[in-house]
């Protein structure tokens, strides 16, 4: 009798556990490859995003190649790659970007990336042309602070300047 009440305690132990597995998969796969929820920190992207403002951002424009210009994206930073950055698209590949006075042409699986606070922001304009492959995801909309709840949509700006 003991031995029979212990094992279903122990297969519904083993049950429970097995379900907290399979949710831990899909939220991590979730997480990692369809969207997840990125603070954003320093003035660079504002008055768009502030500091410590949380947005959405999805994974899948980015495998697909489909980001256009003027998204928001978070990428791996060129200079250190253990951090990330949240830039605008401002040049594709074979775009003309000006710098100063300087003009340059947006490398093949390259984009250039600029902070929407141009005075405060350590970008392309500082170290070249981004890889592609360093672009993990695309903003989506910010979630918080909540008085804030907004779509993160590409400005028309950036459709119609190029």
């Amino acid at each position: 009798m003991a031995g029979s009440r212990m094992t279903r305690i122990l297969g519904r132990w083993l049950g429970v556990t097995g379900y907290m597995i399979q949710y831990g998969c899909i939220a991590h796969c979730t997480l990692e490859f369809v969207a997840d929820f990125v603070v954003c920190k320093g003035p660079s992207m504002e008055p768009t995003i502030y500091s410590e403002d949380v947005i959405l951002t999805e994974h899948i424009t980015p495998r697909l190649n489909r980001i256009r210009r003027g998204d928001i994206i978070i990428a791996r930073s060129p200079s250190n790659p253990r951090q990330h950055i949240c830039k605008r698209v401002t040049g594709l590949e074979g775009d003309k970007v000006k710098n100063g006075f300087a003009t340059y042409i947006v490398p093949r699986g390259h984009v250039w990336l600029e902070g929407d606070n141009t005075r405060n922001s350590t970008d392309s304009r500082a170290f070249g042309a981004v890889p592609s492959g360093l672009i993990r995801g695309r903003a989506v909309c910010r979630v918080w602070p909540l008085s804030e709840l907004a779509l993160l949509t590409t400005s028309h700006k950036w459709e119609i300047e190029r």
